[in-house]
């Protein structure tokens, strides 16, 4: 393509389309790469997913929410999943003498 040949107002409209098309053409190459990886993976008798040892996350899709598994009996806005380090009221809740399993919900 000669640049030359276009006016200003077409390379200004060539320069608001570059961006777009570049991220469109490498969501589509990281789509073709990640097929080619997992016929290679498939191959050789694996999922790519068993080889990376984690599930791959395809763009557009959101997390689950995870479940809470503990709540304050008198503040129910004092949730936990169980996941990570205990909150402070759970600590607070042992520290008093209670049990986690009176929290579970």
């Amino acid at each position: 393509m000669d640049l030359s040949t276009l006016s200003v107002a077409q390379l200004r409209d060539l320069q608001q389309q570059i961006p777009a098309e570049i991220k469109r053409r490498e969501a589509q190459e990281k789509v073709n790469v990640l097929n080619e990886l997992r016929a290679i993976a498939k191959n050789h008798g694996y999922a790519i997913e068993d080889l990376l040892g984690k599930e791959i996350k395809v763009k557009g899709t959101t997390g689950n929410k995870v479940k809470v598994k503990y709540r304050h009996p008198q503040n129910v806005e004092l949730e936990w999943t169980g996941r990570g380090r205990k909150p402070k009221w759970v600590e607070a809740w042992m520290a008093d003498g209670g049990a986690l399993d009176n929290l579970l919900v």
